[in-house]
């Protein structure tokens, strides 16, 4: 096999175990801070055992540590929003409102980077809204509030998508990862005893959601993670962000398997993920031509992993 073609295969199965987060959201019966909590906390243990990343933490000048730390807290902000969504409505709904990710970053990118508004860009984002009252039609009214927190979580994905972006290179992946998601989970430690809450603050899981936890953890995190650091040597930029792309495509036909979820929702709510995944799909495709850096710090710390 030719390593092109094992590397997109292989990309293809990190997406499909990325799909697999909405679902394991759903199963999970903790939650979302809960959730969001031990998933940091599990990761950012694991990688603090790998002596390269400990190398790099001390290497790493604390200023530069700051930086990624902020980044950190948009990425828990991120996936609490995310899994609130899902609680809130269901896999299918929080998925799709990932995919706004690209929309709200040809606002945000700009802003942060400091550079002209992209008309293309703005196009495709604000071809995205139709789409969005499609969605919000297909589902029944208590989940439209699972919508609006989806949508917020897409908001977050644009911020530290972008922030991320200014500071590609600037450190090594596994130790930008652990840093996030580290700072994520102290971030969280804090802010949970202020929010609403029944019972204690973080929730021991049983072994039914313990065992998801580490799935979730490690099988759709860490692995997917390694393997597309590999993958990324022999592929482009564009055919690894076209390939991403296909997450919520994947979330939704496994939710759809596995959960049942076409029976909670009708037709114009996959008539407007079709019209928002064109303009996801269609936004690689008008930057084709450019010279795209490929984000490896993104591929660790979100549901939306290659935002351009």
């Amino acid at each position: 096999m030719q390593p092109v073609t094992k590397a997109r295969l292989q990309i293809h199965f990190c997406v499909l175990l990325w799909g697999f987060t909405a679902i394991l959201g759903k199963l999970i019966t903790l939650p979302a801070m809960a959730l969001v909590w031990w998933r940091m906390l599990l990761v950012a243990g694991a990688l603090l055992l790998i002596p390269r990343v400990r190398h790099g933490l001390r290497a790493m000048p604390a200023r530069l540590r700051l930086a990624y730390a902020g980044i950190g807290m948009l990425v828990a902000l991120h996936w609490l929003t995310f899994y609130a969504a899902i609680k809130l409505a269901n896999a299918s709904v929080g998925a799709t409102c990932i995919a706004l990710g690209p929309a709200f970053l040809a606002f945000v990118e700009p802003w942060i980077a400091g550079r002209r508004f992209d008309a293309r860009e703005l196009l495709i984002a604000i071809a995205v809204v139709p789409g969005v009252a499609m969605v919000a039609g297909g589902v029944p009214g208590h989940m439209r509030i699972g919508i609006a927190v989806g949508v917020l979580s897409a908001l977050f994905v644009a911020l530290f998508g972008a922030l991320n972006k200014r500071m590609v290179d600037h450190g090594d992946p596994l130790t930008v990862t652990c840093i996030e998601l580290g700072t994520g989970t102290l971030l969280l430690t804090l802010l949970a005893p202020l929010l609403p809450h029944d019972g204690a603050a973080f929730q021991l899981p049983d072994l039914h959601d313990s065992l998801l936890l580490l799935l979730l953890s490690f099988g759709c995190t860490l692995l997917p993670f390694s393997l597309a650091l590999v993958a990324l040597r022999h592929v482009s930029a564009f055919a690894m962000q076209m390939i991403t792309n296909l997450e919520p495509v994947y979330a939704i036909v496994l939710a759809m398997l596995l959960l049942g979820e076409q029976r909670q929702l009708d037709g114009w709510f996959y008539a407007g993920v079709a019209v928002i995944l064109a303009a996801v799909f269609a936004h690689p495709l008008l930057h084709r031509k450019e010279q795209m850096p490929v984000q490896a710090e993104l591929l660790g710390t979100a549901e939306s992993h290659n935002l351009d």
